[in-house]
């Protein structure tokens, strides 16, 4: 695996789901304007504590993020914090549903 452009790819993925700006998620980080840009553009890697703090700002975990075949990392956490709230029947019949959207 090509983890730079894996990481470069995801962050910008998971950025634009969340809906905000490189400059915007740079500035929440607390770094310079462009970081965000730069990481991006596979100029340069996070240091591992800023990953950290990239996943937190992203509502991911970083298993999670490293999970190529779940492209909603953050909607699937929240789906599951809602799930566990459900009754079993509730649970069964969304169950139901998906399996009848995947055979569309």
């Amino acid at each position: 695996m090509d983890y730079e452009n894996f990481l470069a790819e995801r962050i910008s993925h998971l950025r634009e789901q969340k809906g905000v700006s490189a400059r915007d998620m740079s500035l929440s980080l607390g770094q310079s304007e462009g970081y965000i840009n730069i990481i991006e553009n596979k100029r340069n890697l996070p240091s591992m504590s800023l990953f950290f703090y990239i996943c937190e700002y992203l509502g991911v975990m970083p298993q999670d993020f490293f999970d190529e075949e779940n492209p909603h990392p953050k909607l699937i956490i929240d789906f599951i914090d809602v799930l566990k709230q459900l009754k079993d029947d509730e649970v069964s019949d969304l169950m139901n549903i998906a399996i009848r959207l995947l055979k569309k």
